[in-house]
């Protein structure tokens, strides 16, 4: 279940940064009716940013992917290994959330 949720905050973020890259392109494509030397370079300026959160992305997604698995990779190989220990954290967790959200 750890494993699904980070891959599906992951792909949100993904889908998000996506979001924007795309939303900026589009930006960037109604400009091109503006006239002047300015409007010339920062269109240039744009698209050169774009061209590098792009390459960012990438880089990110693999990295943020390859410490994703190998933290839930870790994690299902401790409690596979110490079951009991794994049990008795989960209900000191649940224990201490539960006095906390009776208190307010």
């Amino acid at each position: 279940m750890a494993s699904k949720t980070a891959k599906t905050a992951q792909d949100v973020l993904m889908a998000d940064f996506q979001t924007l890259v795309a939303d900026t392109e589009k930006l960037l494509e109604h400009t091109a009716t503006l006239a002047g030397d300015q409007a010339d370079e920062l269109r240039a300026q744009i698209h050169d940013s774009l061209l590098r959160a792009r390459e960012t992305l990438k880089l990110t997604e693999a990295s943020l992917r390859q410490r994703g698995e190998a933290a839930v990779t870790a994690t299902e190989d401790y409690v596979r290994d110490n079951p009991w220990q794994s049990v008795g954290i989960a209900a000191g967790v649940g224990f201490v959330l539960g006095l906390l959200a009776t208190r307010r």
